[in-house]
């Protein structure tokens, strides 16, 4: 079986607004660009995945149900703006929980290597806190794009916003 390429995308920060432990539709909101952003990597034949800490299931901020629903809208809104998510890995777990699958650590990527045949060397990962990077780093996926402002974390690429990483690889349609 050959071996794809993959994108994976941190949720909260880079998919949506950040809005803290966003858990509704009614608080979902699009960050600008993730569209064009997506798009993009599709049309190179990017498979798409996202890779979620959502500890406030574990900390009873919201339920595994309440997730799912809000997941399978956004994979909806996605689909109908011709984006296709390949699946949403998630991390219920707290913090000190010390679970395999809770970025930094590898188990979400270890998921989808065990379904999808991905070449993690000609992949990316987008995120926006230091544990995403260091997730690609840990994962050896071969590149990483960190969105946020600060002094960024070691990425290959570092970005302002989901918008600006876009705009980026529209006008460098090469670099991927």
């Amino acid at each position: 079986m050959k071996s794809e390429k993959a994108l994976f995308l941190d949720r909260d920060g880079i998919i949506n607004v950040d809005h803290g432990y966003t858990s509704t539709i009614e608080g979902f909101e699009f960050t600008k660009g993730i569209f064009d952003l997506l798009h993009h990597f599709q049309k190179k034949r990017y498979r798409l995945f996202v890779v979620t800490n959502q500890s406030g299931i574990g900390r009873g901020y919201y339920t595994e149900s309440d997730y799912r629903k809000l997941t399978e809208w956004m994979l909806t809104q996605l689909h109908e703006q011709s984006i296709a998510i390949d699946e949403v890995f998630h991390c219920p777990h707290r913090p000190d929980e010390a679970c395999h699958c809770r970025k930094p650590k590898t188990g979400m990527i270890e998921q989808a290597l065990r379904t999808y045949p991905i070449d993690l060397k000609h992949s990316w990962l987008i995120g926006d806190k230091q544990s995403d990077i260091q997730l690609a780093d840990n994962a050896g996926i071969g590149h990483s794009i960190y969105i946020g402002s600060g002094t960024p974390p070691v990425a290959t690429l570092s970005f302002g916003s989901v918008e600006a990483c876009a705009h980026y690889f529209q006008e460098n349609p090469g670099k991927i």
